[in-house]
């Protein structure tokens, strides 16, 4: 094949690159970050939510009760199922489910008994802890099926909060034992439960920390997100951890809520998704949000538009760092560095340790640098594969490359650029049309905030593009954003239909549920 082939990583970069080659310091697993934090800082707040304060040795002697518990009551080698919204028991059952030497299963609690019993039954675990309405709801169906009846956990149940009088020792996972069980997606069909071992969990949080650095001792992080999703626990739980900082967890999300939690709450650092971002610019408070203490935001998902990275660094003063991962990859694959050049459209450069190839989507054929194709990763990060799902684990794990079936292109100076999904690629009259351009281009228009192209059937052309937008007030027109588009795209990756709306739909975690879209299209 002609040209310079798109593998990029352990330090073969093209020209210009913010190489990251260095590790920090690595730790066993993140139970071992707790225990250093608590034997460093005990007294120093490790994790507030609501009216709960718990310093470092607090926090670890809640685990270790935790954790004696679920040994005593066999999870060891097996899994510790976990329904509870934002809280400090939640981070508490996590990470004494880890430390028991179980895996953690922490699931959505606002899923329907219908969604929860087959990845229960796929969990198979020991133990299942859940607040007291997702108890009501499977209990009969766990009886049904032979598994354990939940533990109640949170308000008006039990607390997992230890006190201050007894003696602890906090036990210590196996490094290479696997941890965390994370069920992904959802929307599109059966969810996968993806095996993460304890020790590719802990390089993730130093190979992150290599290009994304925090300040020990004083970082005080803001939690938007579902602490049950791996991008939180990532970002948020295990990056305070390993930085001796702060988890402030908010309970229940609303732009106006968080907004007032980081003036109140000294918040450092805090990382959202363009979801979140658009939302916090949208609502009235940020005008008067006090952001002195803000010092480093994160986005992870999609890239932002450049005009929201403007706007956000206008307002806050504060620089957005972009990256890009997904639950296979452990979560973290590449970022914008810290230090160095944030290049806007871009999710930045590999972590350490980390390399990326571009193929062909069709072949599989590695691609000439810049040429746009699958995104395949290796590194000591990715998955240990699929639970109980050998074909897909196959499939998703060929040659020692993980097939994570997003797409882009690498640029000549080591940038990932993320052009979309490749189940989302539409083919409109036999041409490929990745959705993400035609967003991209709306989101160019100070008119729009939100916006969702996505594909439908059609008789003739096989499939024609749909967009949704959501606009600020004084809104634009349909023949606005459509006479914009014209001026930025071919004819054919114009949309059929475009309609504005006043909201999109959201999965749980906050990203724009497409494939509802598409459902209500094809119904409509």
């Amino acid at each position: 094949m002609c040209g310079r082939r798109q593998r990029h990583g352990d330090g073969r970069e093209g020209r210009g690159a913010a190489i990251v080659n260095a590790l920090p310091p690595v730790f066993p697993s993140v139970v071992h970050m707790l225990q250093e934090a608590a034997e460093r800082a005990p007294t120093r707040e490790a994790i507030v939510c609501d009216g709960d304060r718990l310093s470092y040795d607090r926090f670890a002697r809640s685990v270790a009760r935790m954790a004696e518990e679920l040994v005593a009551a066999g999870t060891a080698g097996g899994r510790v199922a976990i329904l509870l919204p934002n809280s400090v028991d939640l981070a508490i059952a996590m990470l004494g489910a880890l430390a028991a030497g179980a895996q953690a299963v922490p699931l959505n609690p606002v899923y329907t008994a219908h969604e929860l019993v087959p990845i229960l039954e796929d969990a198979a675990p020991t133990v299942i802890l859940a607040a007291n309405g997702v108890a009501d709801a499977i209990e009969p169906a766990m009886c049904e099926r032979g598994l354990p009846v939940p533990q109640r956990v949170g308000p008006g149940a039990r607390r997992l909060i230890a006190g201050d009088e007894d003696a602890y020792i906090l036990p210590l996972p196996d490094p290479d034992a696997l941890g965390l069980l994370q069920y992904t997606g959802g929307t599109t069909g059966r969810p996968k439960g993806v095996e993460l071992t304890n020790r590719a969990t802990a390089i993730n949080v130093a190979q992150r920390e290599a290009v994304v650095p925090t300040t020990p001792d004083v970082e005080r992080a803001l939690l938007m997100t579902p602490l049950y999703h791996v991008y939180a626990t990532a970002m948020g739980l295990f990056l305070t951890l390993n930085a001796r900082g702060t988890l402030v967890v908010m309970s229940r999300y609303t732009p106006e809520l968080a907004l007032a939690a980081i003036e109140e709450e000294g918040i450092t650092f805090f990382a959202g998704s363009p979801t979140i971002y658009h939302g916090l610019l949208a609502c009235e408070r940020i005008a008067t949000t006090d952001f002195s203490s803000l010092e480093l935001c994160f986005s992870g998902a999609s890239a932002l538009p450049a005009e929201t990275l403007r706007r956000w660094k206008e307002i806050t003063g504060c620089s957005i760092c972009e990256g890009f991962g997904q639950t296979e990859t452990g979560p973290v694959l590449a970022a914008n560095p810290r230090l160095s050049t944030h290049k806007a459209g871009s999710v930045g450069v590999l972590l350490p340790r980390t390399k990326v190839e571009i193929v062909d989507i069709e072949t599989g054929a590695a691609l000439p640098l810049g040429e746009t194709g699958e995104i395949c990763a290796a590194g000591p990060q990715i998955m240990h594969g699929y639970r109980n799902l050998p074909e897909e684990t196959a499939e998703a794990l060929r040659n020692g490359w993980l097939h994570t079936g997003d797409v882009g292109h690498m640029d000549a100076d080591g940038y990932l650029h993320v052009t979309g999904r490749r189940k989302e690629m539409v083919v409109v009259s036999g041409f490929n049309v990745f959705p993400r351009e035609i967003e991209d281009a709306l989101y160019a228009h100070p008119a729009v905030r939100e916006v969702a192209a996505f594909g439908v059937p059609h008789t003739h052309k096989g499939e024609v593009l749909h967009v949704h937008a959501v606009c600020e007030k004084p809104s634009a027109s349909i023949d606005d954003l459509m006479a914009f588009l014209a001026e930025r795209l071919v004819r054919y990756k114009l949309p059929a239909r475009l309609v504005l709306v006043e909201s999109l739909p959201k999965t749980a975690i906050g990203k724009i549920d497409k494939a509802a879209l598409q459902r209500a299209a094809k119904e409509s």
